[in-house]
């Protein structure tokens, strides 16, 4: 959350930050007069408890000197303040209340570099990458969920029979592959500097309120235990929608020291979201599902190094898509499609030619985002309490922290199967990835099981 000093001193910021965020449901003029309210409240509470203390510390002389009558005066004046001081905090606990639930509904302060727009048709391309030496494609690609159930890797229906839409199966080379990426990734990683937490996958609602998911993203979230809609407190349980959330919070209101920082750590989940976009070709297959298998980074440093983290970070993103020799390129987000929590966003998107899209490069095909890279400078740490000791000596501060995905495997899959396809129906094993596949070099795919494939005419 942004500071209630930085409130007071810029509402003008803040207000601007809304516009240019497209948040239209936050009163700032009733947060700014909650606020003042709450501090001339806190100073008639000091006022009043100053004067029943002057008052107090009287009573017992006044009955010493046997001044009764003052004395009695004294105590009934005294009393007169007890109750108005417990209006008066009572009232300030209130406005409390009222101010942290809404201060948690203001979204994060832009750079000022970020370009201004209103969506996501505004943003900036920064570049690509990979493009100077394609691979030779066949003449029509084929799409992934097409080639993946011709192979047989991957397996919608069934899926969809066992949990529901928006889940489904990876089979056989399918599923070696998608082990090899995750395994894959954290190797590159680790290179990186990177040390490796395997996080819990449920988390509670104050965690979930840390990362700032909560409170306007519970609609997408999968709850443990209850419905979406139905009240919840700190200690309610959601699966993880990002390793983002437990690996961000597994240092909440506790404060590191300066050596600690950079610290940088990366965890393997699987995700959860009940959000999964529209229906048809945009989110056909496994680009948009409710179940997702993803390796995240993430950065806790000291506030006048964010900067130049971030540009680390994007590149030790970029990283992965080098080695796998993926076309890919990088967009900064405008203002309207930053975000919430982020103050500066780029986002990392993976060509797959397979499908044929509007806003897809010249070369035909579609751009799939396979990472995030954010920086939410203190504003998560804010929510969450993570503060770091400059000196052993002096007062602690709120760090900046950061994450990227690196990366999510889906779609990392899609554009694997669709860029490394072959004209006989094959995928060629990118280079990278064949140690971790046991040498496999060309995904030819498996006979289909059970009887309805003898009724289908796919297997004899």
């Amino acid at each position: 959350m942004i500071g209630r000093q930085f409130l007071r001193e810029n509402p003008d910021v803040v207000r601007a930050a809304l516009e240019h965020k497209g948040v239209e449901d936050v009163d700032l003029d009733r947060v700014l007069a909650v606020d003042e309210e709450w501090r001339e409240l806190k100073q008639r509470g000091d006022d009043l408890r100053h004067e029943r203390n002057e008052i107090s510390s009287k009573i017992g002389d006044l009955k010493a000197a046997g001044d009764d009558e003052a004395a009695e005066e004294a105590i009934a004046r005294s009393q007169e303040l007890k109750a108005e001081l417990d209006d008066v905090e009572a009232r300030a606990e209130e406005l409390e209340a009222e101010l942290e639930a809404a201060l948690l509904e203001i979204p994060q302060i832009p750079d000022d570099d970020v370009p201004i727009g209103a969506d996501e048709d505004e943003n900036v391309e920064r570049r690509r990458e990979g493009f100077d030496d394609l691979r030779t494609l066949p003449e029509e690609v084929t799409p992934h969920y097409d080639l993946g159930e011709d192979l047989e890797i991957l397996d919608f229906q069934r899926g969809a029979k066992v949990t529901g839409g928006g889940f489904y199966f990876t089979k056989g080379d399918g599923a070696r592959l998608e082990h090899a990426l995750i395994q894959f990734m954290l190797d590159v990683h680790r290179e990186q500097g990177y040390t490796d937490v395997f996080p819990p996958i449920p988390v509670n609602s104050r965690s979930m309120t840390g990362t700032g998911q909560f409170p306007k993203f519970t609609e997408d979230a999968y709850r443990i235990g209850g419905a979406n809609e139905e009240p919840w407190d700190d200690d309610d349980l959601w699966l993880c929608p990002t390793a983002e959330v437990p690996v961000t919070n597994m240092y909440r209101d506790e404060i590191l020291l300066d050596e600690d920082l950079p610290l940088k750590l990366q965890a393997y989940t699987p995700n959860f979201r009940r959000e999964a976009g529209e229906h048809g070709t945009e989110t056909r297959g496994i680009v948009r599902v409710h179940q997702f298998n993803k390796v995240e980074m993430v950065n806790f440093v000291r506030p006048d190094e964010s900067e130049e983290r971030f540009e680390g970070l994007v590149d030790e993103a970029e990283e992965v898509l080098r080695r796998l020799e993926l076309p890919y390129r990088i967009l900064e987000m405008c203002t309207g499609d930053l975000g919430f929590t982020q103050r500066k966003k780029y986002d990392l998107e993976v060509w797959a030619p397979g499908d044929e899209m509007e806003d897809g490069p010249e070369e035909g095909g579609r751009w799939l985002e396979v990472s995030s890279v954010s920086n939410f400078g203190d504003f998560q740490a804010r929510r969450a309490g993570l503060r770091y000791r400059p000196e052993r000596h002096e007062s602690a501060d709120y760090l900046h922290t950061l994450n990227g995905s690196g990366l999510a495997i889906p779609r990392v899959m899609v554009a694997i199967l669709e860029y490394y396809q072959n004209d006989d129906g094959t995928v060629t094993v990118p280079e990278a990835l064949r140690p971790y596949m046991g040498g496999l070099e060309v995904i030819e795919g498996h006979d289909p099981v059970g009887e309805s494939a003898v009724g289908a005419g796919k297997r004899d």
